[in-house]
């Protein structure tokens, strides 16, 4: 089997996958909370080295399966670029901009996949479903720990760069979907499910999407700067 597998809306994979991601994603954020500073360090690399390990699983199987495709397994989706994002923030000393497009790219990107799962040319194989709900939560959770836990902070106009950064990286991988007719980023059809935020055909949909993604990505910075949720103490 490898097909395109949509997990339906509320139904009872849906509900199961998706709870057992918030517990893996409350366990996550309740040990750095009781951990001192230098362990939360510690404990999210250990975070992070496991990461890479099921990151290099996950292309080790497909290359094994003969499923690894230059128009599939290229990490060119938002989640793609989060999750190479993931394997190598905490060991670089210019974080500043690559956390700021990580944190909208994962918690937004991660969410969405979380709400709408999608997995592209599902093989059938048990460890490609559980990565699937792995690797979008984990992008979404590193990202807050470093926010609450690691003293990252948002600029004002992260939001904006984070959007214009998105764009050049859409100049660039759009071509590349056409020349080996793949569909990174869904730059060349819409996802195989249904989306309320995704509608109509190419290349209306983008255009639609180019303002969604806007206002989500300032309703983000806007939410995550607002008393309810700046307050890091309360994490």
């Amino acid at each position: 089997m490898d097909v395109n597998y949509a997990i339906p809306f509320m139904s009872k994979d849906w509900i199961l996958a998706n709870s057992l991601s918030l517990l893996y994603f409350i366990i996550v954020l309740g040990i750095g909370k009781v951990l001192n500073k230098e362990n939360k360090k510690k404990f999210a690399k250990y975070f992070v080295y496991l990461f890479i390990i099921m990151y290099a699983i996950y292309h080790a199987m497909h290359i094994i399966d003969g499923t690894w495709t230059l128009d599939k397994r290229l990490p060119f989706h938002l989640c793609g670029f989060s999750s190479v994002i993931t394997c190598f923030i905490l060991f670089i000393k210019e974080k500043k901009f690559w956390f700021e497009f990580f944190f909208y790219s994962g918690v937004l990107g991660g969410l969405n996949a979380l709400l709408t799962p999608l997995i592209d040319n599902y093989t059938g194989t048990n460890f490609f479903y559980v990565e699937y709900f792995y690797s979008h939560t984990s992008i979404i959770i590193l990202p807050l720990y470093m926010y609450y836990y690691m003293d990252m902070e948002l600029s004002k106009l992260s939001w904006l760069k984070s959007f214009i950064a998105l764009n050049i990286l859409l100049v660039f991988i759009m071509p590349i979907d056409f020349l080996i007719d793949a569909n990174y980023m869904y730059l060349k059809e819409p996802p195989a499910v249904n989306h309320p935020l995704v509608s109509g055909k190419w290349p209306y949909y983008l255009i639609n999407l180019e303002f969604v993604v806007l206002i989500l990505l300032y309703f983000t910075y806007s939410l995550f700067k607002s008393p309810l949720l700046t307050n890091k103490k309360i994490v």
